[in-house]
């Protein structure tokens, strides 16, 4: 008996710590999972970190030197990383993280290096805006640059 009443103590502080773990998240760590599942290309691990509807943008400058916005969307974000070759390397370098928290709202900016096989393929930043809901921080909106000619 003395063994169960100990092994359901073990239990319930174990299922306590998990729960605490996942609302304790913090901004930054949502971002560094979000990096792990990329490189991983976890399509259902990228899903848990953005709420529905969430908004995927990028600012970058035409032939002309205008900026200009585009927008897409995460399912096609999902896919697009699902459908790179196993045989293909890409890694996006983070090389700081920018963060500032507000109560229910956080940015998280966090300019970085992306290689493709080997070689940079572009740099620039990064801009995720998190929303905490009940504990858990999701992404709600994304934002990138990209340039290829002024990397240093």
């Amino acid at each position: 008996m003395k063994n169960i009443i100990t092994a359901l103590l073990l239990v319930s502080n174990l299922a306590a710590f998990s729960q605490t773990n996942l609302k304790c998240e913090t901004p930054k760590k949502l971002v560094e999972n979000f990096f792990i599942a990329f490189h991983a290309q976890d399509t259902i691990q990228l899903k848990n970190f953005v709420t529905d509807g969430v908004v995927l943008a990028s600012a970058s400058l035409d032939s002309l030197g205008n900026t200009k916005l585009s927008t897409s969307d995460y399912h096609s974000f999902i896919s697009s990383i699902a459908s790179i070759p196993p045989e293909a390397k890409f890694e996006e370098i983070i090389h700081e993280f920018r963060i500032e928290e507000n109560g229910l709202l956080a940015t998280v900016t966090t300019p970085y290096s992306f290689h493709f096989n080997g070689e940079l393929s572009h740099c620039g930043v990064n801009s995720f805006q998190l929303v905490n809901f009940n504990g858990a921080w999701k992404i709600v909106y994304l934002i990138d640059t990209r340039d290829k000619e002024n990397c240093d």
